[in-house]
């Protein structure tokens, strides 16, 4: 009997309990706090959906599915995320939430996610919301149209569209993904980064909204608002230090120069940028390129350092281009202002940087000699070229003089071939000229002076000439190489050497070579015949590529000369000296040879050459070190 009123009892009580809830309802909020919706039977108990706040809460028959329904200034709570809306819907059987008008979804008071229509499915905790998405972490804000937002992993997916807002960063593309524990964003499809600083377009790319740090995964173009582009595929950029790190051969580009390398690092603040692996700095205006393993770049002096096999290449017309190998190669600009004068850089920063090569940071903290060394050998090569101007500042007049002393026929000692005859008498004439150019060098207002050096086992090749020697300074100023310590110059079949030798060059091409003491220039005949001359200085003149004429003196000097006969045949060996001596050349080959002033000499017949007298004093044939073709600077 007591089981039968029990089962009578129940349902009364419970129809009056809702008859209470539904008059309570009527009269505002009071009662709704103590409403609980579980999320899901199978799911946690714990995570409930509670009800804080709403002006009216029905319930609704649809289908035979029931439907809770809260509207006005509605306030849910599932621990710990808060629920804004304007109005709600929840079915009781799904456990399905749907929400409409100005909503807030409050994550613990660090993610806020907003829009005008959510449907939030309770079991799975993942909620869908539509029109005018905005979803924010207090670092950048996320905007789009659809969102797709995981409450028990953070994670956030659009894909119809979204723009993410850091600052003064703008992030765009088609589809997305939110990872906001992390504060990552990885941003998919006709990615658009605008920033103060640069524009970025990818397929794909990567965006921390707490670090500002941009990752590329796939092909990324960017560009600098300041001018300059940049091909990538790999690397990050720090927006907020303006540091980046890139690899797979990232390609850098600016109105004169391109930078490639295996793995490339900048300093925006610096102003220093570090490449690795097979780098190359190619300059399209000024016409050369530097090959190595390992660069430094100062973009604050225009000055770059060139490590572990550098090759410097001038490039020539057609494929006749110059190949220059070192141990090191530096490059540095110097200003000049109106009047012609050097303006004074600022010292090199280079060591006052921070790189990514462990083996490399000495260097560049000034902690290594290396950069002393450039230092010093920059001192020398400066000291040296001073030493030098006396004979470039002699007067014109005086030159000249020198060129018109009168050449001895007796000492003449040439065969008289065709051609030799009249050339002789174009001679003076364009000595003078040349003198007369050389000893002026004109330098443009407000000019930039491009300069180089390499050091320690510099080699040079071009196809018509060759060279070594220890240390080398070139300078766009006077396109002049200067070459200092036991350098060579091979040219067809001479050989040139001395203390110091200048090159000049004329369109890119060698014009005229100067031998400062102890020269001498070896023309090789057979593997027992050599043409020698030696003196205190030699200047030789080139014409498309070859020796064609050279002046020796000295105190005296000499040379070794084997004259032929009109047959071609080798008639004895000439060994002479004078005051100056003219060498002409035709077919790469030593043809006529003139003494002036003081001569003295002796012609022996081939038969009976004094093997004693057949070499000059310092000869040396130094065929074994002379570059055979490029590919050998390379190795």
């Amino acid at each position: 009997m007591q089981l039968v009123k029990l089962f009578i009892l129940k349902p009364i009580f419970n129809y009056c309990i809702f008859i209470l809830y539904l008059l309570f309802s009527l009269h505002g909020n009071a009662a709704l706090g103590q409403i609980t919706l579980p999320v899901s039977p199978a799911a946690d108990t714990l995570r409930q959906i509670e009800i804080i706040q709403g002006n009216s809460l029905r319930k609704k028959m649809v289908d035979s599915i029931t439907y809770q329904t809260i509207a006005g200034n509605v306030i849910m709570k599932e621990t710990p995320t808060l629920f804004y809306c304007d109005s709600a819907a929840i079915n009781e059987r799904s456990k399905v939430m749907e929400a409409f008008g100005n909503i807030h979804i409050n994550q613990s008071d660090s993610i806020h996610t907003y829009s005008q229509y959510l449907k939030y499915i309770g079991a799975e905790r993942i909620a869908y919301l539509k029109k005018d998405v905005r979803l924010t972490d207090k670092k950048g804000t996320l905007y789009t149209q659809e969102l797709e937002y995981d409450l028990k992993t953070n994670i956030g997916i659009y894909k119809n569209g979204g723009r993410v807002v850091n600052g003064k960063t703008i992030l765009t593309s088609l589809d997305g993904i939110y990872y906001a524990d992390t504060k990552d964003v990885y941003f998919k499809k006709n990615v658009h980064l605008v920033d103060p600083k640069y524009d970025i377009k990818s397929d794909s790319l990567l965006y921390n909204t707490q670090t500002q740090v941009v990752t590329f995964i796939a092909p990324t173009y960017i560009k600098s608002k300041e001018g300059g582009d940049i091909f990538t595929t790999s690397g990050t950029y720090d927006l907020k230090n303006g540091k980046a790190f890139f690899g797979y051969r990232t390609v850098f580009k600016d109105s004169t120069r391109t930078y490639v390398a295996d793995n490339s690092a900048y300093d925006e603040k610096a102003g220093i940028a570090q490449l690795e692996g097979n780098a190359v700095i190619r300059d399209s205006v000024n016409g050369y390129t530097i090959l190595g393993n390992q660069i430094f770049l100062n973009k604050n002096d225009n000055s770059f350092l060139a490590t572990r096999k550098p090759v410097l290449i001038f490039k020539g017309e057609g494929n006749d281009s110059t190949f220059i190998a070192a141990d090191t190669l530096f490059s540095g600009v110097e200003k000049r202002d109106e009047q012609g004068k050097k303006i004074i850089l600022k010292k090199d920063t280079l060591k006052r940087t921070t790189v990514v090569s462990s083996d490399s940071t000495d260097l560049l903290n000034g902690t290594d000699s290396s950069l002393q060394k450039i230092k010093q050998t920059m001192d020398t090569l400066q000291s040296k070229r001073a030493a030098s101007e006396p004979e470039f500042k002699k007067p014109a007049q005086q030159i000249i003089a020198d060129t018109a002393i009168a050449i001895m026929p007796s000492a003449d000692t040439g065969t008289g071939k065709a051609g030799v005859a009249s050339r002789d008498s174009l001679l003076k004439k364009s000595t003078t000229e040349k003198l007369k150019k050389d000893t002026t060098i004109n330098i443009a207002k407000d000019s930039v002076i491009r300069y180089f050096i390499a050091f320690h086992h510099v080699r040079i090749f071009n196809d018509s000439l060759q060279a070594v020697c220890d240390s080398l300074h070139y300078s766009s100023e006077d396109s002049m190489f200067r070459m200092f310590k036991d350098p060579l110059v091979f040219s067809n079949k001479s050989q040139i050497s001395g203390d110091t030798i200048h090159l000049f060059t004329k369109n890119k091409k060698v014009d005229r070579v100067l031998v400062f003491d102890n020269g001498i220039i070896i023309n090789e005949l057979n593997s027992e015949m050599y043409n020698q001359i030696a003196g205190r200085t030699l200047n030789g003149y080139f014409k498309e590529g070859a020796l064609d004429y050279m002046r020796v003196k000295g105190s005296p000097a000499e040379s070794i000369f084997y004259p032929q006969d009109d047959d071609s045949a080798y008639t004895g060996m000439n060994r002479c000296k004078g005051d100056v001596i003219d060498v002409y050349f035709v077919d790469k080959n030593v043809n006529k040879v003139k003494f002036i002033n003081d001569v003295d000499g002796v012609l022996y017949p081939m038969r009976q050459i004094p093997a004693e007298q057949k070499y000059l004093k310092g000869f040396k044939w130094w065929e074994s070190r002379r570059p055979k073709n490029k590919l050998e600077l390379f190795e």
